[in-house]
């Protein structure tokens, strides 16, 4: 069974998204790495109690590198998220997964979320033997060589599918110094729409913010793999990712709608070109204006890529 999993912005935004999905994805800024929201502790024990009311799942964002300061706090956290039901966590740090196997008390799966580290079935699998539960792909893995990956892994891979691609993440404040430099005081967050652009390459776009993680900087164009599902699915790629980042309230929904009629068309055998290309459409409609859409890595020569 495909299994469709999707962030979350707010609390009525999840209300309309649970339905449409089986996971829903969220956390706090503190924790989690470049999430839609930030959400304080109620509304995280709301967002559990609304999924499960619904049959569905929750997934929560601990996927953050945690500094020595963070690490204090994450015993803490994961109780929390212990009591209040959470399915299952994505961690990053190796520091998480110590702490998660000296509290099996806890019953947190967690699936594996090295960003770029996650090539291989290798390191899939080495995580896997350390107690993961799943992994998430990296995005720079082309379709050929996931194709031989899947063979081979032993546990469930999920793949972003709708979203942006982080190309470079710095825990320095790069944004904050270069206001310090040229005396400026100006706001740095993601709602700024703050965006990089080359020299004479007037098309590129590449946004960038900062929070308590540093400064990320992003990929010119969205991923979206929505005419590849079948082929995903057919070589058993079932877990999708939908990343509303930059993609916001109604559209958001809209679009995680879009990606569960696509699921149904597979599994009614109904996948047709003339559908797809109907549903994409539609995907080109609710995304943001100002943000391209494209395939990512996935049509690459894997030999090209050094």
């Amino acid at each position: 069974m495909i299994e469709l999993i999707a962030t979350v912005e707010s609390i009525t935004q999840a209300k309309k998204i649970i339905p449409i999905v089986d996971t829903i994805f969220f956390g706090e800024e503190r924790f989690g790495l470049r999430l839609p929201s930030s959400f304080s502790r109620a509304e995280q024990k709301e967002l559990v109690t609304l999924a499960h009311q619904a049959g569905k799942q929750v997934m929560v964002a601990v996927n953050g590198l945690m500094h020595p300061e963070k690490m204090k706090e994450i015993p803490e956290y994961l109780t929390f998220l212990h009591e209040i039901g959470v399915d299952k966590i994505s961690v990053g740090d190796a520091g998480v997964v110590y702490v998660l196997n000296q509290h099996p008390e806890w019953q947190l799966p967690f699936v594996y979320d090295g960003e770029t580290l996650v090539t291989s079935a290798r390191q899939i699998n080495f995580w896997a033997k350390k107690g993961a539960s799943g992994a998430v792909l990296a995005r720079e893995v082309p379709f050929e060589e996931m194709k031989e990956l899947c063979k081979t892994v032993d546990v469930p891979v999920e793949v972003l599918v709708y979203g942006a691609t982080c190309i470079h993440q710095s825990k320095r404040p790069l944004l904050q110094n270069y206001y310090n430099f040229t005396q400026q005081e100006e706001d740095k967050s993601k709602e700024r729409g703050l965006f990089l652009s080359e020299p004479k390459k007037d098309h590129t776009h590449y946004s960038i913010y900062e929070d308590l993680h540093g400064t990320h900087i992003f990929a010119n164009n969205d991923i979206c793999l929505l005419k590849e599902l079948a082929e995903l699915s057919q070589v058993g790629y079932q877990t999708w990712k939908l990343d509303g980042l930059f993609t916001s309230g109604d559209a958001f929904v809209a679009i995680a709608k879009i990606y569960d009629e696509a699921r149904q068309l597979i599994a009614q055998n109904k996948w047709s070109e003339d559908a797809v290309n109907a549903l994409y459409e539609k995907v080109q409609t609710n995304h943001p204006e100002k943000r391209g859409l494209d395939t990512g890595f996935y049509y690459i020569d894997p030999n090209k890529i050094k």
